[in-house]
């Protein structure tokens, strides 16, 4: 297995991977392929919005993780998001998560993060792995609000 940084070229094996993780836990909002086509496509190549990595077995991709910034007071400046953590099926179990999580923890701190964030599907069976990585869960809940459109 190897790890690698996405470009503009993986595009396609990032969308692919994204349609697998719809199906084992879907996101809040619509998935429209079309759409974050677009956003990938402003995401990959700009590492002030975020970084994009693939893990690959030979010549096929079977990971993902999508690491993105924001800044914040509360949090002491940049912040790091794990925006997706994605792991086939076939291959859980194996370390592949704690890699990805060690990989975006060093990633952050590359790119001047403070802290680390995730938001995850209340009942999604990662919360264990996330915990044991050293993740804490809030007192607080994330809410949302659409803006625009």
């Amino acid at each position: 297995m190897r790890i690698t940084r996405a470009t503009l070229s993986d595009l396609p094996a990032v969308l692919a991977l994204m349609r697998q993780m719809q199906q084992d836990d879907p996101w809040s909002q619509a998935f429209d392929e079309a759409i974050v086509r677009i956003t990938l496509s402003e995401l990959l190549p700009n590492a002030r919005f975020g970084v994009v990595h693939l893990v690959w077995e030979e010549a096929r991709p079977v990971a993902y993780l999508v690491i993105c910034f924001d800044y914040s007071l509360e949090y002491r400046g940049k912040g790091a998001w794990i925006d997706e953590l994605f792991v086939e099926r076939t291959h859980r179990g194996k370390g592949i998560g704690t890699q990805l999580l060690e990989l975006a923890e060093i990633a952050a701190a590359e790119q001047g993060a403070k802290f680390l964030h995730l938001e995850v599907s209340h009942g999604n069976r990662a919360i264990a792995l996330y915990r044991r990585y050293g993740l804490v869960d809030h007192e607080r809940y994330l809410m949302t609000k659409r803006i625009g459109e």
